[in-house]
């Protein structure tokens, strides 16, 4: 008897109406936004433009969204082109799929592109967006609750995953380990390595992103083992166990490489956005200037009287001085 579990959703849509809205692809939607939200904030850190993140990942988040479908697609073929399959599937992408692996690999063709038209460098770019991908990765990865997809093996531990029984798709009900859940919480724990690794060592020249891609490889690597789901196997590993310790050992290499040929981080991420900040500076400085000189001119115009007072007071002056000296003038002559 299973004394505690985790739920699964009755249903992963919700229709408002005839629209229907889906768990899965709010997941994704909600990722990218926290993800760019992120980025964007350590770009400006970086000495970036504001927006410009969110500017470039208009071509990276399509490019990402393909790739990670392709990955999914042509790993797991037999749904849409094996026998029985329905090719026209391949396009439902609402319907859970997505490999990470080649929504990454081609959601960087798609950010070098939209660096390339700004001028800046992709490193960079990819620098400061690495904690806000395993952010987003965290998040999306409740896609697969609401699509009860993607568990491991049965197990009876108290967080264990309650899946409801599919005969139309051959799923089996019962409890499973919460793959989805693991791999979520390991991907907080990525973002927040790579914040505080690139803090303490200054990490550049795409460093940041190698050990985003690292520590990711390295937690996917059992938790895709733990899976229970169908896969292409080598050698009596999953595909993506393989596709796994491959990305580690070359991120690693990265890291080591690029520190001897580049040390250090690079100074100008964004050209123009210095001199942009520095006008900006200097422009508050003379609003803030021009805003004492009109004050001080309020004030004078408040103290009318005080002014007039003053003029008053020297015009009597005058006038009493001159009929003093007129005086002066009569009595020497009649002298």
């Amino acid at each position: 008897m299973d004394l505690a579990f985790i739920p699964s959703p009755s249903t992963g849509v919700v229709h408002l109406g005839p629209i229907p809205l889906r768990g899965y692809a709010f997941c994704i939607i909600i990722g990218v936004f926290v993800g760019v939200w992120l980025g964007n904030k350590r770009w400006i850190q970086r000495g970036g433009r504001s927006g410009t993140v969110a500017d470039i990942a208009v071509w990276a988040v399509p490019f990402g969204l393909v790739g990670g479908r392709l990955y999914h697609v042509i790993t797991t073929y037999e749904p849409y082109f094996g026998k029985g399959g329905h090719p026209l599937n391949a396009f439902k992408v609402w319907e859970g799929g997505l490999g990470i692996w080649g929504a990454v690999v081609l959601g960087a063709v798609g950010a070098w592109i939209g660096c390339r038209r700004r001028g800046i460098p992709l490193p960079a770019y990819m620098d400061a967006l690495a904690p806000g991908l395993a952010l987003g990765q965290a998040i999306g990865r409740w896609g697969n609750w609401f699509n009860q997809e993607l568990y491991g093996r049965a197990t009876d531990l108290p967080w264990a995953l309650k899946i409801s029984d599919d005969p139309s798709i051959g799923r089996v009900g019962g409890t499973y380990h919460p793959t989805f859940l693991y791999e979520s919480l390991w991907c907080i724990g990525v973002a927040l390595l790579v914040i505080w690794a690139d803090k303490r060592f200054k990490l550049g020249h795409g460093r940041a992103f190698a050990l985003y891609v690292a520590s990711y490889c390295a937690g996917r690597a059992w938790i895709e083992y733990m899976r229970v789901d169908e896969a292409h196997h080598i050698l009596g590993l999953r595909l993506n166990v393989w596709t796994a310790l491959i990305g580690l050992v070359l991120s690693i290499v990265y890291i080591v490489v690029s520190a001897k040929k580049v040390p250090g981080r690079e100074e100008v991420v964004e050209p123009g956005a210095q001199d942009a900040a520095e006008d900006g500076a200097d422009a508050t400085k003379d609003g803030t200037g021009a805003e004492r000189a009109e004050e001080k001119s309020r004030k004078e115009a408040k103290t009318p009287k005080a002014a007039g007072s003053g003029e008053e007071t020297a015009a009597k002056g005058a006038a009493k001085l001159t009929k003093d000296a007129g005086s002066g003038s009569r009595s020497g002559k009649e002298s």
